[in-house]
């Protein structure tokens, strides 16, 4: 069966990004083309062999990048061109970028600190605007977390690029839903394992297949619903 449509998929890791991409792309379940995209070739590579057996039939394709403008703009004309993905419409994009930083504020420089945010804000950006100029609909999910409503002591840089982009998903939400780009951002409040095994049955940890499924829920809501913020946690953690 030929895929529906295509997938961006950036921060490709072994948990949460293996789940989504895994449920985005097999047949039975959102049957997409994937873009995978993240920093580390080999990284890439690993998922990619683990699709291979659990997505089986599935269109998966690779794209090494940081979240600099230059090389995120270089990897989306790579998916633009690619054969894999030729007639295909931009179905969902999914910004999962890791992002963490932890140090007593005296301690930290200017340096360091604007760093993260064009790291990692700068990066929600551009991926926004690439995935943007590849259609007119489909739906952008960005991955934040609790961080992004409130966080701890020395966490100053992470906190502030936690919010910042939470705030640029409810200004996108509010310009482009008119437009039929349905824009969300979730708050992963827990642990996240690509696994189905205790600590998921007994609520302590979320399985990256359930993110999976959730984002494949979100892109398969119908105008008359669009949720915009999702609280997304185990049945087991404290809030």
């Amino acid at each position: 069966m030929p895929p529906v449509g295509l997938a961006i998929i950036i921060g490709a890791g072994p948990n949460t990004g293996t789940g989504i991409a895994r449920i985005l792309s097999h047949p039975k379940h959102g049957n997409m083309a994937i873009a995978l995209l993240a920093r580390r070739q080999e990284n890439l590579s690993s998922v990619a062999s683990n699709l291979q057996k659990t997505s089986p039939g599935s269109v998966v394709e690779t794209f090494a990048t940081d979240t600099s403008p230059t090389n995120l703009k270089s990897a989306f004309q790579s998916i633009r061109s690619h054969n894999s993905f030729k007639d295909l419409k931009l179905k969902v994009a999914v910004y999962s970028v890791k992002h963490s930083s932890k140090k007593p504020f005296m301690n930290e420089t200017y340096e360091e600190f604007t760093e993260s945010l064009e790291q990692y804000v700068g990066g929600a950006f551009t991926f926004s605007q690439e995935a943007l100029k590849l259609g007119e609909e489909g739906t952008l999910i960005f991955t934040g977390t609790l961080g992004a409503l409130r966080c701890s002591a020395e966490y100053a840089a992470y906190g502030a690029g936690r919010a910042s982009v939470r705030q640029l998903a409810q200004t996108l939400a509010r310009e482009m839903s008119a437009k039929g780009v349905h824009v969300v951002h979730t708050i992963a409040n827990g642990a996240i394992e690509d696994k189905d095994g205790e600590d998921q049955s007994m609520g302590k940890k979320m399985s990256a297949d359930a993110v999976g499924k959730t984002y494949l829920w979100l892109s398969q809501q119908e105008p008359e619903l669009w949720t915009h913020e999702l609280d997304m946690r185990p049945a087991a953690e404290k809030f």
